[in-house]
């Protein structure tokens, strides 16, 4: 389905859509077993069990932004995972450190989002064993869209970020970003996934490759300004 920008809408007055990390003076980043502020107490509960089998001290991902927004005109959420280099794409599976029982559950999960999404659009392999975060990122989205929660997945490169060019390749362009994210999700995300809507029993999920280029600005206020539109 061909899409019209602004996919997102955010809305940064008090009391209506809210976001996290706030900034470098509220770093904390949002995870969904520990933040009630973006879905219902019963959803989340859901999301806890959906994605764990003994809770304690077990965690679920954290995220790198998320924020509520409207999305084709209902609450929904948006959901961030930025990258500066192209070695943060691991390819790794979840490491077996742990409870065994969550280990299985997790497995269990990312495959229910699996079949789910293939179920839509052909070509998807999820997998917990395997690119983990990039499958774990889309089975939360998948599952999000499941209890009629419209998002959008962004994959975020930062540009020129001269800082990280010791640590692996850095990205000067767009089209540098989106050839590093597709190479890495070749044969578990299909391509022509990117940029569509996928439709999760009427809820959209519309995953997004989008890049920016930081600069910082010489006040304080900086680090509580919000995104306000995605395009």
């Amino acid at each position: 389905m061909e899409l019209a920008a602004p996919y997102v809408t955010i809305d940064p007055e008090p009391k209506q859509d809210i976001w996290m990390p706030r900034g470098l003076l509220e770093p904390l980043e949002a995870r969904f077993d520990r933040t009630l502020r973006f879905v219902p107490q019963a959803t989340q509960k859901l999301l806890i069990d959906w994605w764990l089998k003994v809770k304690g001290s077990a965690n679920t991902p954290n995220w790198d932004i998320v924020s509520t927004c409207t999305i084709e005109g209902k609450l929904g959420l948006l959901l961030v995972e930025a990258k500066a280099h192209a070695k943060e794409m691991g390819t790794g599976g979840k490491p077996r450190e742990g409870n065994e029982a969550n280990h299985a559950q997790i497995g269990i999960a990312i495959q229910e989002a699996n079949t789910g999404l293939n179920e839509i659009m052909p070509g998807w392999a999820l997998q917990r064993d395997a690119c983990y975060q990039l499958s774990n990122r889309f089975a939360w989205a998948w599952k999000l869209a499941s209890f009629g929660i419209p998002v959008v997945l962004v994959y975020l490169g930062f540009r020129n970020a001269a800082e990280m060019e010791s640590r692996g390749p850095t990205f000067a362009t767009q089209q540098d970003w989106e050839m590093c994210v597709k190479a890495h999700a070749k044969g578990i995300v299909p391509e022509e996934a990117w940029g569509s809507r996928l439709d999760i029993e009427g809820t959209p999920l519309i995953p997004l490759l989008r890049s920016l280029e930081l600069r910082f600005i010489d006040t304080p206020d900086f680090v509580a300004l919000p995104p306000t539109r995605t395009s």
